[in-house]
């Protein structure tokens, strides 16, 4: 089911949501680039399951509107902006990669409406007091992060042609990680079906803008705008060990933090193998039990 939802400051939100219209609600935050789209379980899946699962495109991505100068904690009036709309009270929520920020910015800002939060593969703040937050990540990450932060009109200028050619090709995305993918992340990227929903997210991304590529970015390269130590709803923090692009200090540094949260440290896996745990996390947000 496709909606639009309009904002209270006026700005337009794509949203989409699959599986049980009575089930559980979960609210899944795309990575970057990304989009409501995908990747995610099939429906009939969720529907056994009893599980809504709900994404929307975050500013400046897909069909929503650009929100410019966004922080990660912006996010939460958003996802309240949806909540609403779809008239869901109480709901969980994951983000993977970039979109994991986001969903502690929810169990931070929301803990009257959100049950329980899950973060895979995601980044500490930018400012984290002990952890040298670019050890461990891929030199073209790092360059990206550093651009990001000092130059950010720079940083646009290096992903407009970037999104263009993604738009014409989104299989060049995946093409420019190749050097930075592990042997894991190659077998889950091989597998047709998933390729398939990971080049639609992609297209649909920077179908009309670049700019919510940029705009995460250069929301990721400032302060969160909450604390993760005030998050007090339960919180599953998943990463594989060998993530370049995201390293696994990040989440250890989290947990370290967080009296709420659960860390499960995948030793083999890399970062598109946040894809194959979401099935498990789903049902850990929603049932509860045992996190893997």
């Amino acid at each position: 089911m496709r909606e639009w939802v309009r904002t209270g400051d006026g700005r337009n939100l794509r949203v989409e949501w699959t599986g049980d219209p009575h089930g559980r609600p979960v609210f899944l935050l795309h990575g970057m680039p990304g989009s409501r789209v995908g990747p995610r379980p099939r429906g009939m899946v969720l529907y056994q399951r009893r599980t809504r699962l709900i994404s929307y495109d975050r500013p400046g991505y897909g069909g929503s509107d650009r929100q410019p100068g966004r922080r990660v904690c912006d996010v939460a009036r958003d996802v309240v902006a949806v909540a609403d709309a779809l008239g869901v009270d109480r709901f969980a929520v994951v983000g993977r990669s970039a979109g994991a920020p986001h969903a502690l910015a929810c169990a931070a800002l929301l803990p009257e409406r959100v049950t329980r939060a899950a973060a895979l593969g995601g980044l500490a703040p930018v400012d984290a007091e002990g952890l040298d937050w670019f050890v461990g990540m891929a030199r073209s990450n790092i360059d990206d992060f550093r651009t990001a932060a000092a130059d950010p009109e720079g940083f646009a200028q290096r992903i407009i042609p970037r999104s263009e050619a993604i738009r014409a090709d989104p299989a060049q995305l995946i093409e420019a990680l190749r050097d930075a993918l592990t042997d894991d992340d190659l077998r889950i990227l091989s597998d047709a079906g998933l390729r398939s929903m990971l080049l639609r997210t992609y297209a649909e991304a920077v179908r009309r803008s670049p700019y919510g590529w940029i705009d995460d970015a250069l929301a990721l390269c400032q302060p969160w705008g909450f604390d993760p130590a005030d998050i007090r709803v339960p919180v599953l923090l998943w990463h594989g060990r060998r993530d370049v692009f995201s390293p696994a200090s990040h989440s250890a540094w989290l947990a370290a933090r967080m009296p709420s949260a659960q860390a499960v440290l995948e030793p083999a896996a890399a970062h598109f193998a946040a894809l194959r745990a979401l099935p498990t996390v789903l049902r850990w947000l929603v049932d509860g039990g045992a996190p893997a």
